[in-house]
């Protein structure tokens, strides 16, 4: 009788948790996960999900204390792998990383960071202010490329590391130390991964870094000349990261205290949190509709009209207005995706927010791959009268 109540008591507590932490109460599941694992060592999944909850907001000692306690019930758990593989990666812990990403069925990962030598992103210089080439369809930067000649990149927070063309890959003399094939787009593409010497964005010089470019299969570039590579979420959480939209430039400064303390008067506003989650996708506290305060996407850069996407279901339950009669097709993810207009009274983020504007709804529910409910994806046209800083170190989001 005692075993079956105290059974009854950890599926409770357990049940609760995940509840919470599905609904983006992160710290508060963190609690009940670390109650249920006094309780139960051996629990892999309250162990990993109270490791996720360290890695979402950057607190590496914890996360990797439960994800390791996690492995040792079950070291060939994929899901516990790949966020150890993500808390290594996030400390440039490549060689630690390498194994991890393998047993998570990640090969080139694996591949890619067991080829490091030496200290991977070195930081030279201090601070790099790019003007903006242009800002739509999605914002264009000049940086160089090994030493080369001014190139033109865009940047988008919903992809991971630094991807280049083929053509600048073979320009820089890049060699691939990985690969593999995927179906995206419509097309078969192959993937190449590979270690960068040098890359400079102003005043500010990255080395030793992971690099990555594609071709598609019947040949040919994936984007041909729309730009000659993309910037991803890992070279921004190496910086303290600004991107000026209202001002029209990207600033990078050195992650230091001093830097950090400017940004924070320079932005003059209540910061936002800012959570982390597989690999490299943003997330923040925002509303749509008058709804309460949850977790959103903060996707920067990238391309689109739309101020902000949401699920159909987000927009049903919130009464926001679809138009049915108006199918957009379209690629997320490199898959094809239908969405519809949808016109919510207000989104915000903050003290920021947007009124009557142009959204999409698709897709059916809100609980995405990173186990969490989201109220919306805050996209490139939102951010355009706004000035955003993303501080990674005390894991903080400035909107001003």
């Amino acid at each position: 009788m005692v075993i079956g109540e105290e059974r009854a008591t950890a599926l409770a507590g357990r049940s609760e948790a995940d509840a919470l932490f599905e609904a983006g109460k992160f710290e508060r599941a963190g609690r009940l996960y670390e109650e249920i694992l006094k309780g139960n060592p051996g629990n892999v999944h309250a162990a990993r999900r109270r490791g996720y909850v360290a890695l979402l907001g950057n607190r590496f000692p914890d996360a990797e204390k439960f994800l390791t306690m996690a492995l040792e019930s079950a070291p060939g758990d994929e899901q516990t792998n790949r966020l150890l593989a993500d808390c290594y990666t996030r400390q440039d812990k490549f060689a630690l990383a390498a194994p991890c990403w393998q047993a998570a069925g990640e090969e080139a990962y694996a591949k890619q960071f067991a080829a490091f030598r030496g200290t991977p992103y070195q930081i030279h210089g201090d601070l790099a202010r790019l003007p903006w080439q242009r800002t739509d369809p999605f914002p264009l930067v000049e940086a160089s490329v090994n030493g080369g000649p001014p190139k033109s990149f865009t940047f988008y927070t919903r992809v991971g590391g630094l991807g280049v063309s083929a053509k600048v890959a073979k320009e820089a003399g890049l060699n691939a130390v990985a690969k593999q094939k995927i179906e995206a787009f419509g097309d078969i593409m192959w993937l190449y991964y590979g270690v960068l010497e040098s890359f400079k964005l102003g005043g500010i010089e990255l080395r030793n870094i992971p690099v990555g470019w594609s071709e598609l299969e019947s040949g040919g570039e994936v984007a041909p000349e729309a730009h000659d590579g993309m910037i991803g979420t890992w070279i921004f959480y190496h910086l303290l990261s600004t991107f000026d939209y209202a001002g029209r430039a990207l600033i990078l400064r050195r992650r230091t205290p001093e830097s950090a303390r400017k940004a924070r008067a320079r932005a003059g506003v209540k910061p936002l949190p800012l959570w982390l989650a597989a690999e490299h996708l943003l997330h923040t506290e925002g509303s749509v509709a008058g709804s309460d305060t949850g977790v959103v996407a903060l996707n920067i850069g990238g391309t689109g009209e739309q101020v902000a996407g949401m699920s159909e279901e987000t927009a049903r339950r919130l009464g926001v207005r679809v138009d049915y009669d108006r199918p957009l097709a379209g690629f997320a993810g490199g898959q094809p995706v239908v969405v519809y207009p949808c016109y919510p009274k207000e989104v915000r983020l903050g003290g920021a927010t947007a009124k009557g504007v142009y959204c999409y709804a698709g897709g059916k529910s809100t609980l995405g791959h990173e186990g969490f409910y989201k109220l919306a994806d805050f996209a490139h046209t939102f951010h355009k009268p706004y000035d955003i800083t993303l501080d990674f170190t005390d894991m903080k989001v400035y909107i001003a």
